[in-house]
């Protein structure tokens, strides 16, 4: 589809290199400033999907930026500027390379690996007599290493994480403490929409003087799960599914046309109206999540308006 941005190829003044994760495209300008781009790519199962969803990437970013201001008295994050609707400037950081995923609710992955009969996610134990959608007793926090594009993200546990090295125990106190506050604020947010954050993951990186700080994407579809409150015990009691604001959608409808990421299998076609669909749901869980009326940016052009905003930002800065 002409009106998304599936890729991007700038090149801005004093910029050092280019990382291209699965959905966002990051610039780095004279390793002080990164220039963060939201595609509108589409990933789960951690494949990128062969069309882009209108308006995504814009929903993405304003959602994370909006949350990452509702948040900062509480954790510090990256973020400087945000020039355009799908771009946001911040801080030059080293990303710790594990997700640090955080579940209120027994959904989504931990409910497929309860249902097959295990008992331990991420070295944390679940509870026996669960059904999914429950809510755990206590929120548990299930970490993932950071993947590569094309490669999966994978559970690990705090004590292989430390083991490894790959966070320090000083440092991952930090972690697990900021990612507590973040996700019981976001739960207090949602609730004010009639939302249940059900589970999230949120990524930390150190900026150059040493300090821990949020990056990326944070109470995004992408990134998190919501129930609607409204009829939550009433299907939990019924043994129903819950009605849900995700990107579990698509994942569900990709499950039912065969394919969950693994070897051999081929991403189902998407029409142009199932696509039209999918950005309706976007669209919808942008508002319900903010509590805003989305106001769609101009995508007649949208690699030229990208390119001038951030060069606009960059002579000013």
């Amino acid at each position: 589809m002409s009106n998304t941005i599936t890729d991007t190829n700038f090149n801005f003044p004093n910029q050092k290199s280019v990382y291209k994760g699965k959905v966002r495209e990051v610039y780095n300008i004279s390793d002080e400033q990164l220039v963060m781009i939201a595609t509108d790519r589409l990933s789960a199962f951690d494949v990128v999907m062969p069309k882009g969803i209108p308006y995504k990437g814009q929903i993405l970013n304003q959602i994370a930026t909006k949350m990452m201001a509702a948040t900062e008295d509480l954790v510090p994050n990256w973020l400087v500027a945000t020039p355009d609707p799908n771009v946001a400037v911040g801080h030059l950081c080293e990303p710790f390379k594990v997700e640090m995923v955080i579940r209120g609710y027994m959904s989504g992955h931990a409910a497929r690996e309860y249902k097959a009969g295990k008992r331990l996610l991420c070295g944390v134990p679940m509870p026996e007599g669960m059904k999914e959608n429950d809510k755990f007793p206590e929120p548990i926090i299930t970490p993932a290493t950071k993947a590569e594009m094309g490669n999966h993200d994978e559970d690990i546990s705090r004590e292989d994480i430390l083991k490894r090295g790959i966070v320090s125990d000083e440092d991952y106190i930090v972690l697990e403490d900021y990612t507590r506050k973040l996700f019981q604020r976001g739960t207090e947010i949602a609730e004010k929409r009639g939302l249940i954050l059900v589970d999230t993951k949120y990524e930390f990186g150190k900026t150059k003087d040493g300090k821990i700080v949020l990056i990326d994407e944070i109470h995004t579809p992408d990134s998190s799960r919501y129930f609607y409150a409204d009829g939550y015990q009433e299907r939990q009691d019924r043994g129903e599914a819950q009605k849900q604001l995700s990107k579990e959608f698509v994942r569900q409808w990709l499950i039912s046309n065969g394919f969950q990421g693994k070897g051999g299998q081929e991403v189902p076609f998407m029409s142009d109206t199932y696509i039209e669909s999918v950005s309706e749901r976007y669209i919808e869980l942008y508002e319900n999540i903010t509590g805003e009326t989305f106001v769609k940016a101009d995508v007649s052009d949208i690699q030229s308006r990208i390119e001038a905003n951030v060069l606009g930002y960059l002579e000013r800065a």
